[in-house]
């Protein structure tokens, strides 16, 4: 349904997203997920064609955003963070003017409009003017309009942000219901808010793919694994030989610190127990250089 080639959007510099290459399939629903900053929100505007990307293709159902503007836009309903609704209209206003310029057929638009209404539970409110709607009902509304005509792409970017949770509960339950009939992507920065309504989750960070897997696949990768970061004087021969003793340690990489003597030292701890054994090992290995040193002392040694 989306194929992601090779995607870069420079900034003067600085990379938002970096060659990213994905591809999204038919029917299900994805979770982008990431720090803030990672790129999900400029990604998401360039499959949207909201705005440009320095290199790359975008192709939404076979047709480039870029070169086909318009029929690859008509496949897609966009909720942005902030939905873009005009506050002096009412609820029903909006959703007609929206279905105007999705340019719905006229004999279509009541229909249409009641589906989405019924959809987003906005039958209390349809009459009520825009800025007198609290934030959540304000959200219901922009994603009313993203699926307005039933797009068979719908793309939701932060669709919980600043929501209670009785709110984010009712948005869920909206995205699990859009997803029996649609492609839905959506993106956060919490694990277990896509986690929860996702059946695959791609993982960004700096603008690049880092993970891509089902939510239990990687829950299964990232479960008892911490990430250590050291600063360690000695020799990289050394600091090798005591972590690979380590049971659990992986990844291992050292490199300079910038100063003399010290060296910084990153790695993965894999176990249940990952980082008490951890301890311990680096413990006992003070120790006993303490033992050595001790006795080297005695014997007028110097080590």
């Amino acid at each position: 349904m989306i194929e992601v080639k090779n995607l870069v959007k420079d900034y003067g510099g600085h990379l938002a997203v970096d060659h990213l290459n994905f591809t999204i399939e038919d029917g299900q629903i994805y979770g982008f997920l990431g720090p803030n900053g990672a790129g999900k929100s400029t990604t998401m505007n360039i499959m949207t064609g909201y705005i440009g990307a320095t290199e790359g293709d975008v192709l939404i159902n076979g047709h480039n955003i870029l070169e086909e503007p318009e029929e690859a836009k008509k496949c897609i309903g966009y909720l942005p963070e902030l939905p873009p609704l005009y506050v002096d209209m009412t609820v029903m206003e909006q959703l007609e003017f929206a279905a105007e310029l999705k340019r719905i057929p006229k004999k279509e638009r009541k229909s249409a409009i009641g589906e989405v209404v019924a959809l987003a539970k906005l039958e209390e409110v349809q009459g009520r003017l825009i800025r007198n709607l609290s934030k959540g009902y304000r959200q219901r509304v922009g994603l009313a309009q993203a699926v307005l005509g039933m797009p068979p792409v719908i793309i939701l970017d932060e669709p919980t942000v600043g929501l209670d949770p009785k709110q984010i509960i009712e948005i869920r339950d909206m995205i699990r219901e859009l997803g029996e009939k649609h492609t839905v992507i959506l993106s956060s920065h919490i694990l277990s808010e896509v986690s929860a309504v996702c059946d695959h989750i791609l993982i960004i960070d700096r603008g690049k793919l880092i993970a891509s897997d089902t939510p239990e696949n990687l829950e299964r990768q990232m479960a008892g694994a911490a990430g250590m970061e050291l600063l360690v004087k000695g020799q990289e021969e050394e600091i090798r030989e005591i972590l690979e003793a380590i049971d659990g340690a992986e990844e291992i990489a050292v490199s300079e610190s910038g100063e003399e003597g010290v060296r910084k030292v990153t790695f993965q701890l894999m176990g249940e127990n990952c980082l008490e054994d951890g301890a311990e090992e680096a413990e006992r290995e003070e120790s006993e250089e303490r033992e050595e040193s001790e006795e080297n002392e005695d014997m007028n040694i110097i080590p």
